[in-house]
């Protein structure tokens, strides 16, 4: 069974319209989540909002590899996910050595906020190349 995912410019618009209402909600539902249960945001090395941002562009641009990357050769998509994935942690883990080196009194909260985040976002990646790698079978 063959079917053909964001084919086209406008469905790959349509899943950048669809990712940035997700990204949208999320933040919503965690500021909320975060102000309900009174933790300090004002005191994380970084807001909800510049990591939001931060993972939203890294994982729209791991996406729009992957799709450039379908288009001039199908069998390298999941080696240049990879890579993109790689480039995107290393990015990563320079945002990430302040929080480490917090020692305020949320900096747990605020670590495990940033690897769940992380994670949350890469999952997200993942099931979109995989949607597209099982486009060949």
């Amino acid at each position: 069974m063959s079917f053909n995912l964001f084919q086209t410019p406008k469905q790959q618009k349509v899943l950048l319209a669809l990712w940035i209402a997700f990204v949208t909600l999320a933040y919503c539902v965690h500021q909320a989540a975060f102000t309900s249960a009174g933790i300090a945001l004002n005191a994380f090395t970084y807001s909800l909002l510049t990591l939001y941002l931060l993972f939203g562009i890294l994982s729209i641009g791991v996406v729009l590899i992957v799709f450039q990357v379908r288009k001039r050769n199908f069998d390298s998509v999941g080696m240049s996910f990879l890579i993109a994935t790689s480039v995107k942690m290393m990015i990563c883990s320079l945002f990430l050595r302040p929080i480490l080196k917090s020692i305020s009194a949320t900096a747990a909260i605020e670590k495990t906020n940033f690897f769940v985040m992380f994670i949350v976002f890469l999952a997200i990646e993942t099931s979109v190349t995989i949607l597209i790698l099982n486009e060949k079978q």
